[in-house]
């Protein structure tokens, strides 16, 4: 029976992670809405492969199934512009961006919030691997059951208020047992669903490619430089500064007799820095765009534990606010600190907040 006030806003794609959530939901006496959001124009109505269809042809037959109300939205110019363009932007200004932490702010609750008030749905929920925990009046994230699976470190930038309409059903399920729900409700062709990939707009993972074709005038923006030493020694011609991330040490075209890593890159001048392994090593840094969740303000000296990548277990760290900023210190070198990327400080498994590395000190 369907509960009062229990009217809930699923985004959905058609993997198993959404149609599961869909039918825990249901399970749970939720009148259940789906939505699915169609940011990239794919054509894919003629196919009969479950895997190769769109999402929301996929969504679509889940919840025909299901029995629940289903909406397509088509997003391509939001998404283009929050998503694409600041992706672009920031490989041209030498940084190495996350698109999923700002496509989960500004689309998939930014924009499913706004359908959720639309279509009078009390609650919003995807097929996410976290918790939400409401404590003191504030509400942030946990890790979920499956550490392996843990989306926490993408979902950092959720404002208060999202945060206390969302709800995840899969944050006390491993992969494993999601898959075996979906079996078991009939859902073969879905629990037999490929992973979603790593940036949905670049199917092939190769980003220069994409910057290539996605860039007016891309040749003359992205021209050969110099690659050199840290202080400024000239070693060899590469082939343009937006085709090389920090910590890169294949495929840079140049042999100097040991191995050579990419340790910082120079727009203003089109160099790309060069060095040793330890010279990627660093403790402090500066994050921007700041978000907290678990605490409303940040103590000076605060220590929490910091992961600087999804995969990356993070390390003890202090906090110093600094103006609009917060300035990390690792307790131990870290490798790699790659503004661009996210900074997301937790206390044991509660997300505290997060921020956006801005730039390297030492």
């Amino acid at each position: 029976m369907i509960m009062a006030n229990k009217r809930v806003l699923i985004a959905m794609s058609g993997g198993v992670d959404s149609s599961v959530a869909a039918i825990l939901l249901k399970e749970q006496g939720y009148e259940v809405v789906g939505v699915t959001f169609k940011n990239l124009r794919v054509d894919t109505s003629s196919e009969k492969d479950f895997d190769k269809l769109d999402a929301g042809s996929k969504a679509k037959i889940v919840a025909d199934k299901l029995g629940i109300e289903h909406h397509i939205m088509e997003i391509y110019d939001e998404f283009d512009n929050c998503v694409i363009q600041n992706f672009i932007s920031e490989y041209m200004d030498g940084r190495t961006p996350n698109p999923c932490v700002l496509c989960n702010k500004t689309v998939k609750w930014g924009i499913l919030a706004d359908k959720a008030d639309e279509l009078d749905c009390t609650y919003m929920a995807t097929g996410h691997y976290a918790k939400i925990v409401n404590e003191d009046g504030r509400y942030f994230l946990r890790k979920c059951s499956d550490k392996l699976k843990d989306q926490s470190y993408f979902l950092w930038r959720l404002a208060q208020d999202k945060l206390a309409r969302t709800i995840f059903p899969l944050n006390e399920l491993t992969k494993p047992e999601v898959r075996e729900i979906a079996l078991m409700h009939g859902y073969d062709k879905v629990r037999k669903s490929k992973e979603s990939q790593e940036i949905c707009f670049i199917p092939d993972n190769d980003y220069r490619k994409f910057l290539s074709e996605h860039i007016e005038d891309y040749s003359s923006k992205c021209k050969e430089g110099w690659f050199v030493d840290k202080e400024g020694n000239r070693l060899g011609r590469h082939k343009g500064y937006p085709n090389y991330t920090i910590g890169q040490r294949k495929k840079l075209g140049i042999a100097l007799g040991e191995p050579a890593y990419v340790i910082e890159l120079r727009p203003k001048t089109n160099e790309v820095v060069i060095g040793k392994r330890e010279d990627l090593e660093g403790k402090s840094f500066y994050v921007k765009d700041i978000n907290l969740m678990k605490i409303s303000t940040i103590i000076e000296g605060q220590k929490v534990t910091a992961r600087i990548r999804y995969r990356n277990n993070g390390a003890l760290a202090s906090l110093y606010p600094e103006g609009d900023k917060i300035r990390v210190v690792f307790h131990e070198y870290m490798d790699s600190i790659t503004p661009g990327q996210s900074a997301v400080f937790y206390d044991g498994d509660d997300v505290l907040g997060g921020g956006i590395i801005d730039s390297v000190i030492d």
